[in-house]
């Protein structure tokens, strides 16, 4: 148990630069509110239902953290900072990271699986802060989720995704990303503001000329098609 817990607290301090010791770690509002909801969950799982939710109502109320206890939660989860809001039917895999207020929030069940309201979350991926993920959809494995974006679809394993909805920016994280990148984003050149709108222009005239070709391509078929029958 203690080497599982070093292994925990060492895998906080590796995406974290700010804690000086694994000691400082164990001050951690999301330490403590995993901690609680480790407890609450067997409690859930047991059919204690009520004393699960007394628990929950004491993590939320030490931590201004809410993970409802049926929520599933793998190894390494690391929430930095607190109000954060993970729903009943959420799944989270290992090593994921989310930064303050973000909702892992459910919607009614008749657009997905009987009973799943809430989001299934692989593992690696990192969710920045202020992020509203909603309904029973599913974050690929390492993916990024920019700050405030609002996720409403199926994210690619991967991807980066920005905005309100939320839409994958031009470079995929999969093919430059190698390690951890705090806040869900890298703070480069290629993500100014003003080029990614100018790549976003450039991307939209791109496709506006894809589908003019292809209109070109179906009417010259049709033209041909016209004067094989004559």
């Amino acid at each position: 148990m203690f080497l599982r817990l070093k292994a925990y607290l060492d895998s906080i301090r590796a995406r974290d630069p700010a804690p000086r010791s694994r000691a400082e770690i164990l001050l951690y509002p999301g330490v403590w509110a995993v901690f609680y909801h480790r407890i609450a969950h067997r409690l859930f799982k047991g059919r204690w239902f009520f004393l699960a939710r007394a628990v929950n109502h004491w993590s939320r109320w030490m931590t201004a953290i809410d993970i409802h206890p049926g929520a599933t939660i793998g190894r390494n989860f690391f929430i930095d900072h607190g109000f954060v809001v993970i729903g009943e039917t959420a799944q989270i895999g290992d090593d994921v990271t989310i930064y303050q207020c973000v909702t892992l929030g459910g919607t009614a069940p008749d657009n997905g699986v009987a009973g799943k309201r809430h989001p299934t979350i692989l593992s690696g991926v990192i969710i920045g802060s202020g992020a509203q993920v909603l309904g029973p959809i599913t974050v690929g494995e390492r993916a990024r989720i920019g700050a405030n974006a609002v996720v409403t679809k199926d994210v690619p394993e991967g991807a980066v995704m920005v905005g309100i909805p939320a839409k994958p920016t031009l470079v995929e994280a999969k093919t430059w990303q190698k390690d951890f990148v705090p806040y869900g984003t890298p703070c480069s050149e290629v993500f100014d503001p003003a080029t990614q709108k100018l790549e976003s222009m450039r991307c939209e005239l791109e496709t506006l000329r894809k589908r003019l070709d292809a209109m070109i391509e179906a009417g010259e078929a049709a033209e041909a098609g016209r004067r094989d029958r004559a």
